[in-house]
């Protein structure tokens, strides 16, 4: 089979498409310095530390960078800001036209004052030289002419030992507003004269809509417009309330077919490996013979379910069509391939007739974690707005459409095989993968095919992709961290995309990763203990990489407890990854407690990202990161039967609530001469397989199908 090729949105740096110095700064505004980006902050304060770049190396205080909206319009285009990516390609794009900026703006001024270069110095962006009684400002300079030079990579960049703000606890400049109650998310805008709307959509993207009784809905909402293309139907009202007691009647009044194609739920595995898939290969021959001697042949199968991204903002969009023009508001993480998929669907529709102008802003939504409804919510926008009659429409989901109907993160299913010498030597590693792909993100997929869950329901469908994945030097998708990195003589991994995909998958928060982490770490904890010998040690045996080494050793050595003597019911474990094998190190430490429920109390984390940016940035990623996977690792699963998702709401869905939060303490391993990597889903593989681990040490019971719930504990006992 020839392999897939993914579309656009793979782009390693950012400056590839963005080449000049004004795709990415400004001097219009004495005193100010306009930084344009395309990444987008979705919580992770992302905007924070790429102005901290910016004013360490343009020398300005950084209350003078002004990062400017997001938008199609005059923002770069850096893809998706997806994958812990910003910091090394943004971040890295800024630093280089900050410098460009910088080196131009020296010799500009060494020109007109005769100092040389090197008795120059900048202080909030004024130039002066102790050689010289001459003083500018970028300002001054008039530098505007730069717009169109192209940013130089060899520009000379600022030493590490004479930054202000890289390194340094810089408070969250998105903050404020959330703090005092400013409308701050999407779901807060407004315009003028906007109508509200609701959708009503089947609880499987493979149903279809047989009937509707339009007339009862005119009789009893005649005020109300319905739109019905196919088997997609919304409302438009002039008031929210109105709306979604509309589209809750209109619930009443609509037959569906389901086509029960749904997965078996009680036999995942068999779905998994029965499906027709694709393989991708990865094979490092053996390097050496084992030790003389008998070896221990070890397999185990691990499998993670279906979860949903869970975000607590259900999914919200605004649209406006008017004069041949569509502008749209959107929480998106890709807004100009969100933009590119709406230009497919506009221009089959207009048929030869000029197509409308496209803009698209970003605006904050209240949480993601992947691949959410964001982009479906906006062209579910689109299509209401082109029958709104010029007036902006502003459409949220509800909680049961975002649970049911937006994309979720695929089951996994893993078969891990090693043998096993006496002298603790591992040979034959060999990882099996069965999984979707994790993307179907706008502009990933193949011509003739749009992902929005509303393009499969037109009258006239798109074809909806099966999921693709990343190509592995984006870090893979289903085979992402599936690459041992302990010094193995040899290893086959074996990665099998399913071909099917009756339940929605896309990207969810570290993609294959999470569940390839879990399984790797726990199979590790696994041979230590047919071998004999202590997890860490056997781990730290398997490893010659120092800082791969030294997060291991500071993660336990943090944690107070994790020497205590042990207690019934309370269990300690750790594990150990390095993101997508090229981003952060991070090793997690946990302890639990073992009652009615499985409990995390205490979460030890040591990570190297290389260079900080902002250290309480950096740590609340991952403390971010490690709660989500205690609440994926102990209680989260899509649940479905053959005709539908069941999984409607919160009390379908359980989530970690405050009161379950563990503590967390995170120790960062700064390496200030050394590039940074991404590191906002560096914990959550590490932290699962930590509390597999310390679940076992807690009660004797290994667990390897997730979540760890009573019921898979009481399961596995009485198979293990």
């Amino acid at each position: 089979m020839s392999p897939v090729v993914l579309a656009r949105g793979f782009a390693k740096n950012s400056l590839d498409k963005n080449p000049t110095i004004g795709h990415w700064l400004a001097f219009t505004a004495a005193g100010q310095v306009t930084l344009r980006v395309g990444k987008v902050d979705f919580g992770q304060g992302i905007s924070t530390a790429l102005a901290q770049i910016a004013a360490d190396e343009l020398d300005v205080d950084l209350e003078q960078i002004a990062l400017a909206p997001i938008n199609t319009e005059d923002s770069p285009d850096e893809g998706v800001t997806s994958g812990s990516f910003s910091i090394e390609h943004c971040g890295g794009a800024v630093r280089m036209a900050c410098a460009s900026v910088r080196a131009a703006a020296i010799a500009r001024y060494c020109a007109a004052s005769g100092a040389p270069a090197d008795s120059v110095q900048i202080s909030k962006g004024v130039i002066s030289s102790r050689l010289s009684e001459r003083v500018m400002s970028y300002w001054q300079l008039q530098l505007g002419d730069l717009h169109d030079q192209p940013v130089d990579p060899a520009a000379a960049q600022k030493p590490v030992d004479r930054y202000r703000y890289v390194g340094q606890p810089v408070g969250r400049l998105d903050l404020k507003k959330k703090l005092f109650g400013a409308a701050s998310y999407i779901q807060d805008v407004t315009l003028e004269g906007m109508l509200h709307a609701r959708i009503l959509r089947a609880p499987n993207r493979a149903a279809s809509l047989t009937h509707i009784d339009e007339a009862a809905f005119a009789l009893r909402f005649a005020q109300v417009q319905l739109v019905r293309d196919g088997s997609f139907l919304g409302v438009l009202a002039e008031r929210e309330e109105v709306a979604a007691q509309a589209i809750e009647y209109l619930q009443t009044l609509v037959t569906w077919h389901f086509p029960a194609n749904m997965p078996d739920p009680g036999d995942l595995a068999a779905f998994m490996t029965g499906t027709p898939s694709e393989e991708r290969r990865f094979v490092k021959p053996a390097s050496q013979a084992p030790a003389s001697g008998a070896l221990t042949h070890v397999e185990r199968w691990y499998q993670k379910p279906y979860i949903a991204h869970a975000s607590i903002g259900p999914s919200c969009a605004l649209a406006r069509y008017q004069d041949n023009r569509l502008e749209i508001w959107s929480h998106s993480q890709g807004i100009y391939n969100l933009k590119s998929d709406i230009e497919v669907y506009l221009q089959r529709e207009c048929a030869g007739a000029a197509v409308p102008h496209v803009q698209i802003h970003h605006v904050e939504g209240a949480g993601c974690y992947g691949h959410n409804p964001a982009d479906d919510v906006a062209f579910d926008a689109t299509l209401l707005a082109l029958h709104a009659g010029g007036r902006p429409v502003r459409l949220l989901w509800s909680r049961a459409d975002e649970m049911s109907c937006g994309p979720s993160g695929s089951a996994h299913l893993v078969r891990l095989q090693a043998d096993l010498a006496a002298d603790g030597s591992i040979h034959n590693w060999t990882h099996t993968i069965w999984s979707n792909g994790y993307t179907s993100r706008p502009g990933r997929s193949q011509p003739g095919q749009l992902s929005f869950v509303a393009a499969g329901e037109l009258a006239d469908p798109f074809v909806n992709p099966v999921s693709l994945d990343p190509p592995p030097s984006a870090g893979g998708g289903g085979d992402r961290n599936a690459v041992p990195l302990y010094d193995l003589p040899d290893y086959t991994i074996v990665y099998n995309r399913l071909l099917e995909m009756p339940i929605r998958t896309s990207a969810i928060r570290a993609l294959g990763g999470y569940a390839n982490v879990w399984a790797i770490e726990c199979f590790m904890d696994e041979l230590a203990l047919s071998h004999g010998t202590d997890p860490v040690q056997f781990r730290l045996a398997h490893l010659s990489d120092p800082r791969a080494r030294e997060v291991i050793e500071q993660a336990v050595k943090q944690a107070p407890w994790w020497s205590d003597p042990g207690e019934e019911g309370v269990g300690r474990g750790m594990a150990y990854a390095r993101y997508k094998n090229t981003g952060a190190w991070c090793a997690v430490a946990v302890r639990v407690v073992a009652g009615t429920s499985i409990r995390v109390t205490d979460v030890s984390i040591a990570a190297d990202v290389g260079q900080v940016i902002n250290p309480d940035g950096v740590k609340s990623q991952l403390e971010g990161g490690a709660v989500q996977s205690c609440s994926w690792t102990l209680k989260e699963q899509l649940r479905f039967d053959r005709d539908r998702v069941t999984t409607r709401s919160w009390e379908d869905y359980p989530i970690l609530k405050f009161s379950e939060a563990p503590h967390v303490q995170v120790a960062l391993i700064d390496r200030p001469h050394e590039p940074s990597v991404g590191a906002g889903e560096a914990s959550h593989g590490p932290t699962a397989a930590a509390i597999g681990n310390a679940v076992f040490n807690a009660l004797g019971v290994r667990v390897r199908q997730l979540p760890i719930t009573p019921e898979q504990i009481l399961t596995q006992s009485s198979s293990n």
